[in-house]
């Protein structure tokens, strides 16, 4: 067992969708790595993947989509995880319309907000994206619990994760 498996086992975090728009591409992808990281201004960061299409599209859009699922919009989550943008149209499969910017943002989401990137931060293997929120919404009523990290664990990941 690794150093960190003790500690890195006991988090379970909200996961998120990330979609990103840029130069006629549209991208996304299910991300476990994500927090608010300022309280004022307000600021968020979401890490993704070198490896993924996703990260490819961002690197040139000037805003992304940040999106919390309820559980039982499991299939959306499947889409974003475990397929790969490179082989599929992942939107022909969701509810989704342009928001603030070209963002992608999803019609199932429990709650989204659309960020401009503001800057970027090399965490290894992730990016990480800071985003200043400039559009946001959500349900008037909750869809129950959010799709958090140990509901997603049997999704096979679109992509290689190293």
């Amino acid at each position: 067992m690794a150093v960190m498996d003790v500690f890195l086992g006991r988090l379970d975090p909200d996961m998120c969708v990330v979609t990103a728009a840029a130069n006629g591409e549209r991208a996304g992808c299910l991300v476990g790595f994500s927090s608010q990281c300022s309280l004022e201004p307000v600021r968020f960061v979401v890490w993704l993947s070198e490896l993924n299409r996703t990260f490819r599209v961002a690197r040139s859009a000037e805003v992304l989509a940040v999106h919390l699922l309820a559980r039982d919009r499991r299939e959306t989550a499947e889409v974003f995880g475990g397929q790969t943008g490179d082989r599929v149209d992942k939107f022909q499969q969701v509810r989704w319309r342009e928001g603030y910017g070209g963002a992608a943002v999803l019609e199932d989401a429990e709650a989204w907000f659309v960020g401009r990137v503001v800057s970027r931060a090399d965490g290894g293997d992730h990016v990480g994206f800071v985003l200043e929120p400039v559009e946001w919404g959500g349900r008037d009523t909750s869809g129950g619990p959010l799709l958090r990290l140990a509901d997603a664990l049997t999704i096979e990941p679109g992509h290689p994760v190293d």
